[in-house]
Parts: structure tokens; sequence; C-alpha cells
């Protein structure tokens, strides 16, 4: 698939390179960060169909793509000219949040990898599967090469984060992954296996005693440190002559860091993690069926605003501290809560093109991603998301009672379940887990089905119809406002057939925007012509060319002759199969009869939902 155009889109609707401070990318979205959000134009992406959701939180600028987002952030960056080497551009007088520099931060250092960190996990939990069924035994060399491969970001996690850290911080991440190095080096297993030895001899460094500690699939330690040695870089750097910098720059961070990490760095990161791995075990233990309904229901909720990353190093931590984690079992309702939803969507909709995208976001949401459902579907439909909510709330609760714990790092999915199976095999935690995912999936979608849609259309939404007067237009549909002269026609664009705007839809639904009567509606019903009460000629033309379509992706509502109130549906169209026609959207709304009036001015300048003002005439 091309992704050029999508690319230059939101190169453009960004506010161009010059504007991107940083980009990165997660599972579904592309995150920037941007000099000056006020140059992004989120309601011009929203209208691109390449594009599900456009997201400002914790500081950044999120586009959500989907499943394809590697491609696109591949063709934004070759667009931009954006390379690994390229240098973050500081932004002065910026002022962020704790919370949103805290998720800037921990989403920039664990997105590069999260791709890989999740299939590990999901490996590691069916080669547990795979020892519980009998089909493998940890004695063959299958499953030791299997488990090597699961096993090793995660044995090594410290050079991995040290890497991406370095970069985050604005090192040299090459530096950073070294100490990562040092803290996994097996001279120094080997030193915290001796010292864990009873009557075990002190080790000092320079005469100050070293306590050592298995840094294996740690992660606060060498985050930590990797800020210290970009510091002192830094410092470094603008100290030492450019002939000695690119030398002993390193070496003095290596020097001093490395031993530092052992000695302060590693031990006071350390009982930080423990800290709070027994803190939220001390919040779990007190009710943990209430912490499961809390997570069950809100953690989609954090999702949308990208607010999620803030407890991945959470799960982590508890991980690599107490060797499971009781807070991605809980989340797994949360997900199949909007699957569900979706999939109550797919079962109830006559409506094509929202089947065929349900069932899309169905299939995306059974492996953990559920963008698609959520900003696609359930969101714009209001009831399905809080539905699934409801449900995640209930089989988090589930969850939380049973005592489920995953025993590997891996996203909310149907792998989940393996995950969850304990070193001595399935038990009733992992039964009650499988209870409350099921039972989310069955409670969203039935309560999808009986209420989540409106009764007379599984695709419509109310209209809201703002109060106008004779002289006033509203918006005919919903979508990105565009200037006439900007319309990819020369006949519109000139102005030859009357005054007016032209709107990019992101619904394909057109209303009547004032009380009057249909005047015309051509035979391919592309095009429909309105007279108003108070004598105003309309002209709605649906896209550009798109009579070349032969009316097949158009449907008419009403008829020549027909008497119209403001919000009265006129046509529907399917969007995307006239976008895979390959004509353009951009629907022009000219005044046929604009001479006869004095003045023509625009309500709405960016974006408009149907229904709201848009234009107003002067006599």
């Amino acid at each position: 698939m091309e992704y050029k155009a999508l690319a230059q889109d939101i190169l453009t609707r960004v506010g161009g390179r010059e504007n991107i401070v940083s980009l990165v990318h997660c599972a579904t979205r592309l995150r920037f960060k941007l000099k000056d959000s006020k140059k992004a134009d989120a309601e011009g992406l929203k209208a691109n169909p390449g594009v599900i959701m456009v997201v400002e939180s914790g500081g950044q600028f999120q586009v959500v793509i989907g499943n394809h987002v590697h491609d696109v952030w591949l063709a934004v960056r070759g667009e931009a000219g954006l390379t690994d080497d390229s240098e973050p551009v500081a932004v002065k007088g910026e002022k962020v949040s704790i919370i949103g520099q805290l998720i800037d931060i921990v989403s920039g250092i664990f997105t590069p990898f999260i791709g890989v960190l999740a299939a590990s996990g999901i490996l590691k939990g069916l080669l547990a599967l795979a020892v519980v069924c009998g089909w493998l035994t940890t004695q063959q060399a299958t499953y030791k090469i299997w488990f090597a491969a699961s096993d090793a970001l995660f044995f090594f996690f410290p050079l991995f984060l040290g890497y991406t850290a370095g970069k985050k911080f604005g090192g040299n991440p090459f530096i950073t992954m070294v100490i990562g190095g040092a803290l996994t080096h097996p001279l120094m297993i080997q030193a915290f296996d001796a010292s864990m030895a009873p009557g075990a001899a002190t080790e000092y460094f320079l005469g100050i005693p070293v306590t050592f500690i298995n840094y294996r699939s740690s992660v606060i330690p060498i985050i930590l440190a990797s800020w210290v040695s970009c510091w002192i870089e830094k410092r470094s750097n603008a100290i030492l002559p450019s002939s000695m910098k690119n030398f002993f720059t390193p070496a003095i961070c290596l020097a001093v860091v490395v031993p530092l990490t052992f000695l302060i760095i590693g031990p006071v990161a350390t009982w930080l993690s423990q800290l709070l791995a027994n803190g939220y075990q001390l919040i779990y233990q007190v009710a943990p069926w209430l912490a499961g309904a809390a997570m069950g229901a809100l953690w989609q909720v954090c999702v949308i605003f990208g607010l999620h990353w803030g407890l991945i190093p959470l799960m982590i931590n508890n991980l690599a501290v107490l060797g499971h984690d009781s807070m991605m079992p809980m989340l797994l309702p949360a997900v199949m809560g909007q699957v569900g939803a979706a999939l109550g969507i797919f079962l109830r909709t006559r409506d094509a093109r929202q089947k065929v995208l349900a069932g899309s976001a169905v299939s995306a949401g059974i492996f953990g991603v559920t963008e698609p459902a959520i900003y696609g579907l359930n969101l714009p439909l209001r009831r399905p998301f809080i539905f699934g909510c409801v449900a995640g709330a209930i089989g988090g609760a589930m969850v939380g009672f049973s005592d489920s714990h995953v025993y590997s790092f891996g996203f909310g999915n149907i792998f989940t379940l393996a995950q969850m199976i304990p070193p001595e095999g399935i038990d009733a935690t992992v039964w009650g887990g499988a209870a409350g995912m099921f039972a989310s999936l069955i409670i969203a979608c039935v309560l999808t089905l009986v209420a989540g849609l409106p009764r007379s259309s599984a695709e419509q939404a109310a209209v809201v119809v703002a109060p106008a007067s004779e002289n006033d237009i509203l918006a005919p549909m919903t979508g990105s406002v565009l200037a006439l002269d900007q319309v990819p026609d020369s006949t519109f664009a000139s102005g030859l057939l009357g005054k007016g705007v032209a709107i990019i839809p992101s619904v394909g639904k057109v209303i009547a925007p004032f009380s009057g009567e249909v005047a015309s509606i051509f035979q391919t019903k592309h095009a429909i012509g309105l007279l108003s009460d108070s004598g105003i000629e309309l002209l709605i033309h649906v896209g550009i060319d798109t009579v070349k379509l032969d009316g097949v992706p158009f449907t008419a509502h009403v008829k020549e002759g027909d008497k119209i109130k403001a919000g009265d549906l006129l046509l529907e169209f399917d969007r995307q199969a006239i976008l895979d026609a390959g004509y353009d959207l951009a629907t022009p709304i000219i005044i046929s009869n604009s001479d006869d009036y004095r003045a023509l001015d625009m309500v709405s300048a960016s974006a408009v939902e149907a229904g709201q003002p848009l234009l107003s005439i002067t006599r």
C-alpha cells in the first residue's frame, strides 16, 4: 500500500518539518511533539480517511493510524527528512505538566521496541501453554531455543532501555547502552550470586562497600543512570575541546556513571522499584475486586487520552520485582468489553460499510488493538463505548476476585490467557481470568445489541439543528470547511456558478440546511438543488466529478418538489467507495443566485457539525 499521500497530508497538517520536535510511534499512533501545537490542523487530519482519530494529550499530538502505523511512520519520516540521527529541537518557554512530562518520557523510552516487547511476552505465554499441555518439555532443545528468543529482551532489558533512554534524554545512546550492558555483565551477575552465599565477604570499590544487585529485567535503575550519564555528557562536551570530546566524554561517563550506579543509583532505584511494587500489592490486597472493576472501567478512557503509558512501567516493574503482575489481567476485560460492543454493532447494523468497519475492529481488538473500535464505532455512538466500560468493570471485578496474574509482559489480547498460566500449571486463577474476559465480551455485545444503537437506524445519530434566521444557511454535512477557491475544480473554484463554500465530509449524510423545497435532484443523485422559503437557491454537489459514478454510492431520501425543513435527511453516500474510485470528496455548496445578495459571510471557518451555522447572507 502506498502511504506517500497520507504522509504528505499528515506532515502538512502538523505544521511541516520545521514544527516537529520529535516523532515516535506506538502500536497504533504517531506521537508528535510539536514546537507550536496551534499550527496543527487536527480537524483536517480527522477528515482524512487514513486517520482514525487525533488526540492531544500528555504534551503530544497523537495521530491514531491503526495496525499499519509503522509504515506510515516510515513514510512521514521520509517526507520530513527525519533520521535516527536527527537532533531533537528544544522548545523554549514550553510549559508541560509533570504528568505530561512523565508520559512523554515513558512513551519515548518504551515505544521503539514495544512491538517486540509484546511479542516476547506472547511467546513466553505460548511456551508455558506448550509445557502444561505436554507438547514440549523444558529439557528439549526446541524449548530452550524458543525460550532464549522470548527471554532475551527481558534478560538484557537494561541494554535496550539504555539505548532508548539515551536517545530520549538527548545523549549518546551507545554510552547509555554500554552502562546497561555493565549492569547485566556476566562478571556482575557472578558477583551477585557470590554475595548471596552464606558468609560471603563484602567487596569494595575504592574503599567503598558495594551492594551487588541482580539488574536483569530491571527498569528504573538504568533509566536514572541514563539521565545522569546524559547530564554529565552535555557538561563534558561544553568544557572539552572538540578534538577530545569524542573520546574523553564517553570515557568520563562510563568511568563515573557505572560505579555510581552500582554504589548509589542502583540500590536507590531498586529500593524505589520494590517500594512501588509492594505499594501496589498493598492496595491490590485490600480489595482486588474493586481494583479490577476500576481498571476494567477506566483503562480504555486512559487509552483515549494516551494516559495509559503512565502504567506500563509499573506493570514491567511488578514483573521484575515480584515475578508476576496482577494489573494486566484486569485490563483484559476492558479490551474485550470494547470488542464485544463492536461485535454487537456488527450483528445489529444493516449498513454495509459500518458492518465492514465493525468486523475489522473486532478482529483487531481480539489482538489488543482497540482504537479502530473506539474511535471508528463505539465512541461516536456513545452507548456502545459506555456499555464496553460497564462490561469491562464487571469482568475486571471477576478477574480481581480470582487473583489472576501474568508471568510475562504483553498487551491485553487473546494471548494474555497463555501468559496467565503459573509455573505449576493451569489453576483457578487462569479460569477466573478467562471467565472475566468472556463475561465482559458477552455483556457488552448483548447490551449493544439491545440498546446500543438507535432503534430507527443502526447508523444515524440525531442531528442537532441550531436556531437560524431566513438569511442563515446551516451546514448540510459534518466535516472540514474549505474555501471555494481551494476546490480542485476550476468551474466551482472560479465562482462562475455562484459564491459559496465547500466541505470535506467526515460523515456520509446530507441534511437540509434550511426550510424550503427540493428544486432539483440529479438522476445520478450526486447533487441536489434546494430553494429556501426566503428565496435562496442552493446547490450541493457531493464530491468532484462524481457524476461518473452513475449514482452507485448515493441514496436519495427525497424527490423533486418535496417540502423540507432544516435537519431533514436528503442524501446518503458511501465515502469510502467514492475515495476508492479515485474521486475527491470536496463538496461545493453554491448559492446559485448569490448576485442577488450584497454579501456572503462564512460563519464556520475550519470544521463544522451538520445542522450548525455555516453561511450568513446580507440582502
